[in-house]
């Protein structure tokens, strides 16, 4: 899977996408990682043996899609970061989206990263251009539920493990290699709010450089099986 990253000053990136990862538990607090914890043992996910998490997915599953089709109505997103290592080694920022089957989560939660695509922006901003900043940055996602929008998630990237921590993770592991994508792991839902939406849309925010990222995608039910 190829992805095209647009940058500042009208740069386009190509990325051969070889390794995808999913980061998971990553709050840098941990009552925000208990918190995580307990909001999918509500759905009856059960809880990981070491924090922080990082599961490999299917390299194709990194898409740049406006539409996410399903097979039923309990799955959802989750608001990330992601790194991407280009063709020259530099690290690129940009926002993700990893929609998560939750019926299969509770059978296997890297089983279900592989369910469905981790969705990636057409924008990216170069790491080193952020990273002195990279607390201030913000992450927010909003669900659409029958034509109505809420927001259901947003946290600085204070709140998760910094893309420094991930850096030497995929050192340690002969990972930080051109086309290589690691999601960061997203913060709480807002409670109350319907997770299993119709759409979801989701903002990285650079308060300091005054500029931002988005995405916006369609949840599309598939066709009914036969047999």
């Amino acid at each position: 899977m190829t992805l095209r990253f647009s940058l500042p000053e009208a740069e386009v990136v190509e990325v051969e996408v070889k390794n995808l990862l999913n980061g998971g538990y990553a709050g840098r607090h941990q009552d925000h990682v208990r918190a995580h914890i307990e909001e999918l043992a509500a759905l009856g996910v059960p809880g990981p043996t070491v924090v922080p998490t990082m599961y490999p997915v299917a390299s194709y599953l990194a898409q740049q899609a406006t539409t996410v089709p399903v097979q039923h109505g309990r799955t959802s997103g989750e608001v990330e970061w992601a790194i991407i290592v280009d063709d020259r080694n530099d690290l690129l920022l940009t926002l993700a989206c990893d929609h998560t089957d939750r019926e299969l989560e509770v059978h296997g939660i890297a089983w279900s990263k592989n369910a469905s695509p981790d969705v990636l922006a057409s924008e990216a901003w170069r790491l080193s251009e952020v990273e002195d900043h990279i607390d201030q940055l913000t992450l927010t996602a909003w669900v659409t539920n029958d034509g109505r929008e809420e927001e259901i998630q947003t946290a600085s990237l204070a709140d998760l493990l910094p893309p420094s921590h991930w850096v030497v993770v995929l050192k340690e592991r002969n990972l930080l290699q051109p086309g290589t994508v690691l999601l960061s792991g997203t913060v709480n839902m807002r409670e109350g709010v319907n997770q299993f939406a119709n759409a979801w849309r989701a903002e990285l925010r650079d308060p300091v450089l005054e500029r931002s990222i988005a995405l916006a995608y369609d949840v599309v039910p598939m066709a009914e099986p036969i047999g």
